[in-house]
């Protein structure tokens, strides 16, 4: 199982961008699911998690900033960014939360630029 965010882009500091994942299979809702990102030289961190009912979890960077949801009919998992800041610039993976993780995609790229 690969999955695939969608949404990232160039944008300016204080600026949003909605990103989106979409995981196949029919056990979509039964997984936690959460947003990692990822720096040249870095370790790919957690940005925010949602477990399978729903209940959100943030990094304490973008406490206040970023909000995780999920649609289980559309086996979606978003991210919405608010406030985006030059250290938000990564690319922004999604994948299983708390249990192995499925197969890392290409993931999409955030840039925070003026």
């Amino acid at each position: 199982v690969q999955l695939q965010a969608s949404g990232g882009g160039l944008v300016q500091p204080g600026g949003s961008l909605r990103l989106s994942c979409v995981a196949p299979g029919r056990i979509f809702r039964f997984n936690h699911m959460a947003w990692y990102r990822q720096t040249p030289g870095k370790q790919r961190e957690l940005v925010a998690g949602i477990s399978s009912g729903g209940s959100p979890e943030y990094a304490d960077a973008v406490k206040g900033r970023f909000t995780i949801s999920r649609d289980n009919d559309k086996n979606t998992v978003f991210l919405q960014m608010n406030s985006l800041q030059p250290k938000d610039t990564a690319v922004y993976y999604c994948n299983r939360w708390l249990s192995s993780p499925y197969q890392w995609g290409q993931g999409t790229l955030v840039t925070v630029s003026s």
